[in-house]
């Protein structure tokens, strides 16, 4: 029986907490920066954790597999 292989893009870009919730960055962070408010930055700091709707499809496309 074939295995489901971990969606490599996916793996790059979430990771699964302890309790099984994906966590992310947030978009927006990289780079021209001077016209975002200081309250924008400040709040685009750390990382997130995704919606639930979402959850189920990061988790499928990770195949359990994350770091």
């Amino acid at each position: 029986m074939p295995k489901q292989k971990t969606h490599k893009g996916t793996k790059k870009r979430f990771r699964l907490t302890a309790k099984g919730h994906a966590k992310h960055r947030q978009a927006g962070t990289s780079h021209l920066q001077t016209r975002v408010s200081a309250k924008r930055k400040r709040n685009l700091r750390g990382t997130k954790v995704v919606d639930k709707p979402m959850e189920k499809a990061i988790r499928a496309a990770l195949a359990d597999h994350s770091y």
